[in-house]
């Protein structure tokens, strides 16, 4: 089993890429605004008001009157869940400044160790759901490109629109023959009661047998038998409470060092993951990762 989960960071890319900085570089930065933009700004004359205004906004003095020192909130800030659709998307008026990466996808394993990690661009409205889910396939083709190396268990909180999407694409053809999407355990709670794909195909803990290596019988303290889920579906979320804490850096970087200090800390706490394992007083699920799993 692998367990694939994101986070919303990413580091600040360019306004454009090589290419389109060739044609639009020199225009002004006001969208659909085809003057030439005045030399040490990124506007024309005729919006030198709107470039300056964004200037102010953005000075370190203007941030600093937002956010003074007996302020309690200061630097609290409510982190966007991965799966979560933003409402509140404001309408872009210009590219003055450029845009972040949308999140950081990672696959691990239910131990805790990460196998693979990437960066997913944001996609916004109705499409984003088929394009988040196409992402994710592809970065499943990318790292298990044989079918012998594919898991058999894929563990995601969105399994059951993956599985639409590998219908839908055609790709299922070839994950069948290896894999199973199922949902974690905390989101699948969420999910519909009378979703039949979901419930059917995507559940984590089938307790009609249809799934031994997913459930067990185990006994609590007083002997009684229950059912107990096998691996650890929270490895990547636990991953990502602790990546959280380096957000308000990482998103300042610049890609490179986005991309070398994530993926430094990221072998940091693989390190310490398979340390751990090594250990004598080791348990699959340590008291550091905790959780209750039980099924009844």
């Amino acid at each position: 089993m692998v367990v694939i989960d994101g986070i919303v960071m990413g580091p600040q890319g360019g306004v454009f890429c090589d290419v389109h900085n060739q044609e639009f570089g020199a225009r002004c930065h006001v969208c659909d605004c085809q003057n030439q933009k005045i030399d040490n700004t990124q506007a024309c004359n005729e919006h030198q008001e709107m470039w300056h205004k964004y200037n102010l906004e953005h000075s370190s003095d203007y941030l600093n009157a937002e956010n003074p020192p007996w302020n309690k909130n200061q630097g609290r800030r409510v982190q966007q869940l991965h799966d979560e659709s933003d409402t509140n998307i404001p309408k872009k008026s210009h590219y003055f400044s450029a845009s972040h990466y949308y999140c950081v996808e990672t696959i691990c394993a239910p131990c805790g160790a990460v196998i693979a990690w990437t960066k997913f661009v944001k996609s916004d409205g109705l499409e984003r759901d088929v394009t988040s889910t196409t992402n994710i396939l592809k970065f499943l083709e990318d790292v298990f490109p044989d079918e012998e190396l594919r898991p058999d268990y894929i563990c995601i909180d969105k399994a059951c629109k993956l599985l639409q999407t590998a219908v839908a694409n055609g790709s299922w053809v070839d994950w069948f023959k290896s894999s199973h999407f199922v949902v974690d355990g905390y989101h699948y709670t969420n999910h519909c009661s009378d979703d039949y794909l979901c419930r059917k195909w995507c559940n984590p803990a089938p307790q009609d047998g249809s799934a031994p290596n997913l459930v067990y019988i185990a006994q609590d303290r007083n002997g009684e038998r229950y059912h107990k889920r096998a691996f650890n579906t929270q490895a990547c979320e636990q991953l990502n409470s602790w990546l959280g804490g380096f957000e308000s850096i990482m998103k300042r970087m610049t890609p490179s060092n986005f991309n070398w200090f994530i993926h430094s800390m990221i072998f940091y706490h693989t390190q310490q993951v398979i340390k751990r394992q090594n250990s004598q007083n080791f348990s699959i699920i340590s008291e550091d990762f905790e959780y209750d799993d039980g099924l009844l």
